[in-house]
């Protein structure tokens, strides 16, 4: 076969060069797939900095929660509490969300229902219910937060106090201040001890000292006494201290402030529990006294 340009083409020979070309190219992706391959550093780097493990629904879960990073950003949650909660911002948000869009859509639900009953009202009502009523769930959903975050606090520094008796009873019994921080954390069990085992075990993967996790842990979620377990550890593993009978001592001192907190909040709820009490006490005299005025 003659080409343009006097080349000449063998048809035969094309296919053969092009089924070989295609049988080297399978052949070379095939032991290319079939070669270990080199590990991507960047998702190793994140596994590894990670701040906490979560299962694999969890994380999926927090993925597809990405669309709402912009209106987390907007709304400035609070970031100690959420971490604290173990919850995400984008997590937060749509806790937000979702309340809003049920106090918008209930005065609507609502107005509905009376049209149908052959009672309508005016559609200023609905609109201005519905903002009114979204907002007010917005800072209900924001409020719950808040006090959810102050209890677990409350629970974490009440779980600081038997993590300071262990850790002092691990150095009584010559451990070192490393493995007494282990070996304490291990003992209990609970969200917060979990917590406190999953820094020291990001510690070990860094290969940092755990006192400084603590410290940092501390700060995150707003819980200062775990940062003083730290501290008084530092002081041991740098200095050699002899830090038993300060742990005994600062665990002493938290349970007196915990206590000293108890007793105002439970002084607190009692005086006020007795305005319901007064105002019971005019009713039943309005009681007494009515039939005397009327009779007058």
């Amino acid at each position: 076969m003659i080409a343009p340009f006097g080349l000449v083409l063998n048809t035969d020979l094309a296919i053969a060069v092009s089924g070989g070309a295609a049988v080297g190219a399978g052949v070379f992706i095939a032991v290319r797939e079939l070669m270990p391959a080199t590990p991507a550093l960047a998702p190793a780097l994140r596994r590894l900095h990670q701040q906490r493990r979560m299962p694999i629904a969890e994380v999926r879960r927090r993925r597809g929660l990405e669309w709402l990073g912009g209106f987390a950003r907007w709304l400035r949650p609070p970031l100690r509490e959420l971490d604290l909660l173990g919850r995400t911002p984008e997590q937060y948000a749509l806790s937000i969300l979702l309340s809003a869009l049920v106090g918008l859509i209930t005065p609507v639900l609502v107005v509905t229902l009376l049209a149908l009953a052959g009672r309508p009202l005016p559609f200023v009502v609905p609109v201005f219910a519905g903002l009114v009523l979204a907002a007010l769930a917005a800072w209900v959903a924001h409020h719950d937060v808040l006090s959810r975050a102050e209890r677990a606090r409350g629970e974490f520094s009440r779980a600081v106090c038997t993590y300071l008796d262990l850790v002092a009873l691990q150095i009584s019994a010559a451990h070192g201040p490393v493995q007494s921080l282990e070996q304490a954390a291990e003992i209990c069990d609970g969200w917060v001890f979990e917590r406190i085992r999953e820094a020291l075990h990001i510690a070990q993967l860094q290969m940092r000292s755990p006192w400084e996790e603590l410290r940092e842990l501390s700060e995150r979620i707003g819980v200062p006494e775990l940062g003083d377990v730290g501290a008084i550890m530092q002081s041991s593993g740098t200095e050699g201290a002899q830090v038993h009978d300060t742990l005994r001592s600062r665990a002493d001192a938290l349970r007196d402030e915990i206590r000293t907190e108890s007793l105002a909040r439970a002084e607190g709820i009692t005086s006020r529990l007795d305005i319901p009490g007064a105002l019971l006490v005019f009713i039943l005299l309005g009681f007494v006294i009515y039939p005397f005025m009327a009779r007058v």
